[in-house]
């Protein structure tokens, strides 16, 4: 995925080098460090939207920081703090905009609220997949729209962890046709909630930490969380046997690490470079992880737990993607940069479309047809 030259020198070089051996393992490990820190240890404070250790998302931030304090030799070190352990889910942007924090682990659409714009960092409704928001942000400009974004709040972001495709979601009853959206509560943030209030529904925002007991309570009847892997972890099936997919409003969900500006620039240029790439690394390592994991946990779901696994009918799909292009381009009205990284996310969409219809797609389509299940 890294396929630029983000540092110089031969020991640089030889972390790299590292990296590449290390992913190809599957080792959780990071880059070889390219030496011994003898110096000044910088200490940095990681705030994360996650439970702390939770699988795929607290342990990306985990990872991220991990990487970079064996890349940096020990001269940085990053101590990572879960959800409510310094501060709230939803309260870590302003933490780390405000200097409490140096850095977080997020997903951007959080910050929806900051702007309409950060929903293209992480996902929108019928938006693009992993591969192609990393393409997107890594080649088609989106990392410098991107800087501008965060700039306008104090920081500075990189993509660091992406789920992969995301489920639709469990629900207590079927969902049949457009009329069962109606009065739904569902658990669902981002613009797919506001997909899920034009259907007639009710889109509720909840941290991962209070899913789980509001399924229980009947405070929602329906909840989006990730994918398999995680969704077993919080038992999701207990309370909701119905198992939808695929989602219409999380392709490829990028997770994020953000920093306060003013951190980021104290640093010397050798430890930004080593937080890019730390963060690229946890990038492709996270998305590796994903798609490993959820197969096994889909396994797991079925045949242990008896999950009933259901898909939208083409009626709610037909609906779903015309609401969410109008969704995804009223975004484009809240500012004029808005309407940039609108209008670059969808150029490279166009692209992405163009190239999986004669690559992927098709391919999928064959193989489903031959092999089978």
């Amino acid at each position: 995925m890294d396929r630029r030259t983000f540092l110089s020198g031969a020991a640089v070089a030889a972390a790299g080098a590292a990296s590449a051996c290390s992913q190809q393992s599957g080792e959780d490990t990071a880059p070889a460090a390219p030496a011994v820190n003898r110096g000044r240890t910088r200490r940095l404070r990681m705030v994360t939207t996650w439970p702390a250790g939770f699988p795929g998302l607290g342990t990306a931030a985990e990872r991220t920081a991990q990487f970079i304090q064996e890349m940096s030799g020990g001269a940085l070190e990053v101590q990572v703090y879960g959800a409510g352990e310094i501060v709230g889910a939803f309260e870590v942007f302003d933490a780390v905009s405000n200097g409490v924090a140096d850095m977080y682990h997020a997903a951007e659409y959080y910050w929806q609220g900051r702007s309409p714009a950060y929903n293209f960092f992480c996902a929108v409704p019928m938006g693009m997949t992993a591969h192609e928001i990393m393409a997107w942000v890594e080649y088609g400009g989106g990392q410098a729209l991107w800087d501008e974004l965060a700039g306008q709040f104090n920081l500075i972001a990189f993509q660091a962890g992406n789920t992969g495709h995301q489920m639709g979601g469990w629900f207590k009853q079927e969902v049949n046709a457009l009329e069962d959206f109606r009065g739904l509560r569902m658990r669902i943030p981002g613009l797919g909630g506001s997909v899920i209030r034009e259907l007639g529904g009710a889109a509720v925002a909840l941290s991962g930490g209070e899913i789980y007991q509001s399924l229980q309570s009947g405070a929602i009847d329906a909840t989006e969380w990730v994918g398999p892997w995680n969704d077993l972890a919080f038992g999701f099936y207990r309370e909701a046997p119905f198992y939808y997919g695929p989602g219409f409003h999380e392709p490829g969900s990028a997770l994020a690490v953000g920093l306060n500006r003013g951190v980021w620039d104290s640093l010397p240029a050798d430890q930004q470079a080593i937080i890019k790439a730390a963060c690229r690394a946890a990038n492709n390592q996270s998305l590796a992880e994903f798609t490993y994991q959820n197969g096994l946990a889909l396994r797991t779901l079925t045949q242990e737990h008896g999950v009933q696994l259901r898909t939208f009918s083409d009626e709610i799909w037909t609906e779903v993607a015309r609401i969410s292009e109008q969704v995804v381009a009223d975004t484009a009205n809240a500012d004029p940069l808005s309407r940039r990284v609108y209008e670059s996310y969808l150029e490279t969409r166009r692209l992405g479309r163009d190239w999986a219809s004669i690559s992927e797609a098709p391919y999928y389509r064959q193989r489903e047809r031959v092999l089978g299940r």
